[in-house]
């Protein structure tokens, strides 16, 4: 088996985390390949001491890779899917993070968990992913794709924005807000859903547009088909609004015509028989808990 491994370092709560995963991959003669940044920061906290082949970018990912371990929280997974892109390499994400809906595997299970992974006892599930283009054309959107979402917002100002919206060419609406999110239902569990939004089981076909703090309270978040094309303008008081693609910020001038579509190619998630999504929403968002129910 040959696994690339991308992370992030989190002062005492990753060290042992990243010490198990070594042990149990060199016990069992898996081929390693770290990310390069990583293993710097390894040697320089004195974590591992081999020598190991490493990845820079995605054109060192390849079909010969049965798996990529990303360890951190959601963010860092969101990151390693910008190295993954259309390999068709897996993700499965170790969570030393917080929340972690993406980042499934706790640090209490690790190497119960990574047994099924050596056994290939894991699912696939696949994650649409949303693509952003612009006309005029911004030079900028280096990365195209987002595995969360894609949202508009203000720059340099406390005013609010006004965004322009059309779906498949036909007016929707005009939003007066904060901002606005178009999410995948992978990202309907983040920012979407702290602004109203609604979650999504990962497998359903669809995109959610949500409005950040909107001036008119009836302007409510809607779930729409994920073959849809969707068109954004903004204007403002500024002459320029922030599009964030995932974690990635650009800059954009307004009144530049924003084009999102489902990307033409899926990031494929791990899915470990112990931790589905359900089970995954009832102890991230505490439901249930309620003693009542």
């Amino acid at each position: 088996m040959k696994v690339a491994i991308f992370g992030q370092y989190y002062q005492n709560d990753t060290r042992p985390i990243i010490k198990d995963i070594f042990v149990f991959f060199n016990k069992n003669n898996v081929e390693i390949v770290i990310e390069e940044q990583f293993l710097k920061i390894l040697y320089e906290e004195k974590i591992v001491e081999n020598k190991y082949n490493t990845f820079s970018s995605h054109q060192d990912l390849n079909s010969s890779f049965d798996i990529l371990i990303s360890i951190g929280g959601d963010g860092t997974i969101l990151r390693a899917a910008t190295y993954v892109r259309n390999s068709g390499i897996p993700i499965l994400g170790i969570n030393a993070g917080r929340l972690g809906f993406l980042a499934k595997v706790q640090k209490e299970n690790i190497e119960t968990f990574l047994k099924i992974v050596l056994e290939k006892k894991y699912t696939i599930s696949s994650r649409t992913l949303l693509h952003l283009s612009s006309n005029p054309r911004n030079h900028e959107i280096d990365i195209d794709f987002a595995l969360n979402e894609i949202s508009v917002s203000r720059k340099d100002t406390t005013s609010m924005i006004t965004i322009e919206t059309y779906l498949n060419k036909e007016y929707l609406t005009t939003y007066w807000a904060d901002g606005l999110i178009i999410s995948t239902p992978t990202g309907s569990t983040g920012y979407s859903l702290s602004c109203g939004g609604p979650v999504l089981i990962p497998e359903v076909e669809s995109f959610v547009i949500t409005p950040i703090a909107p001036h008119n309270l009836n302007a409510r978040p809607l779930v729409i088909p994920n073959n849809t094309e969707i068109r954004l303008k903004v204007s403002g008081r500024e002459k320029q609004h922030l599009v964030s693609l995932d974690s990635r910020f650009i800059v954009v001038n307004n009144n530049t015509e924003l084009i999102l579509r489902k990307n033409d190619f899926d990031i494929k998630m791990v899915e470990i028989p112990e931790e589905t999504f359900l089970k995954t929403l009832r102890g991230k968002l505490l439901w249930g808990e309620d003693k009542r129910n």
